[in-house]
């Protein structure tokens, strides 16, 4: 077991089940709190994460308002998202870690693996793969709160090889959990993930560092896609599924069960109708980032590319239902 109650207590039934733990990817405009409220009505994983978050504009004085929206937790959600943090400042993360506590989150993990240009330009996400002292730095940073500390990460920047030192650098700090992306920045997802490495990965893990857990991420679709490669990789404790989550929204159901079009329809409209609760409460949203949601769920009904289209237009929650209800007229 970890060091740390929260993540004891997130593989405790995991264990129990004789499983690994599973969990949805932080991504950028999707793992909000109406998002990963959606999942965890089809199917829930064992834990979730935000969307990246600025650990400079937590505690900025002009940019700490466009936090709230990714910060936001529901009462409704539990267990309490892990709250993914990206940045290259110690002292940054320091206040952020710090003030994410105050506001009940029980867990960090600091983004060591995002491939998007403008924040390596920032020296953050995967760009810190290039420089451990920065990534020791904000690891530090980030302990300065009472909150356990984990890190996500690819296997290298521009070499595959590159693991060969990074990983090992990683373990020898001690983080609860190590979550891997099985590509480097380089790769982004336009290869296969290297699933060829995972049990280089287990061995460093227990030669440096026997009490990490490791979560693997990369080309992970469902829930059986993630038991049969943690059955193929024995040591792997966690199994993290991303894109996955485009394909099917029951992704982590763990008996895969038929969707009829209405259920997935219906599931379209608790997400708008999630969406119109959240920004009732006042935090800024955009209409716009919703849309890249439809194609889940009328992805293979017929005249999918048509009704796609048509939600694509819509301006707001109103129109997507009046398409929505064209389409599936209900009970």
């Amino acid at each position: 077991m970890t060091q740390s109650a929260y993540w004891n207590r997130i593989v405790k039934k995991a264990k129990e089940e004789n499983r690994p733990f599973f969990s949805l990817a932080p991504m950028e405009a999707v793992t909000g709190s109406v998002f990963r409220r959606v999942v965890m009505k089809a199917a829930a994983p064992d834990n979730f994460y935000t969307e990246f978050t600025n650990a400079l504009s937590i505690t900025h004085p002009l940019a700490k308002e466009t936090t709230k929206g990714r910060l936001y937790i529901d009462p409704a959600e539990n267990p309490k998202p892990i709250v993914q943090l990206w940045g290259n400042s110690e002292i940054d993360f320091a206040k952020a870690a710090k003030e994410v506590e105050k506001q009940g989150y029980e867990a960090i993990d600091i983004n060591m693996g995002c491939p998007d240009i403008a924040v390596i330009k920032n020296h953050s996400g995967s760009d810190l793969i290039r420089h451990f002292d920065t990534a020791k730095e904000v690891i530090e940073g980030a302990r300065q709160s009472d909150l356990p500390v984990t890190v996500k990460t690819r296997i290298g920047y521009s070499d595959v090889h590159e693991y060969e030192t990074w990983i090992p650098f990683l373990l020898k700090q001690q983080v609860p959990v190590l979550t891997v992306h099985m590509r480097t920045r380089e790769e982004m997802s336009k290869v296969p993930a290297h699933y060829e490495l995972i049990d280089d990965l287990v061995q460093m893990r227990d030669t440096y560092a026997p009490d990490t857990l490791l979560q693997i991420n990369g080309d992970i679709a469902d829930y059986q896609a993630g038991i049969d490669l943690a059955n193929a990789h024995p040591g792997v404790d966690g199994i993290m599924i991303g894109r996955g989550i485009f394909m099917n929204p029951y992704a982590f159901e763990k008996t895969p069960q038929h969707h009829s079009e209405h259920e997935l329809l219906n599931l379209l409209r608790y997400q708008l109708d999630l969406y119109d609760q959240f920004v009732a409460k006042g935090i800024p949203g955009h209409f716009a980032p919703l849309q890249r949601f439809f194609k889940i769920y009328v992805r293979g009904m017929k005249g999918a590319s048509a009704i796609r289209n048509d939600l694509m237009q819509t301006k707001t929650t109103d129109d997507a239902r009046a398409i929505i209800d064209r389409i599936d007229p209900g009970e």
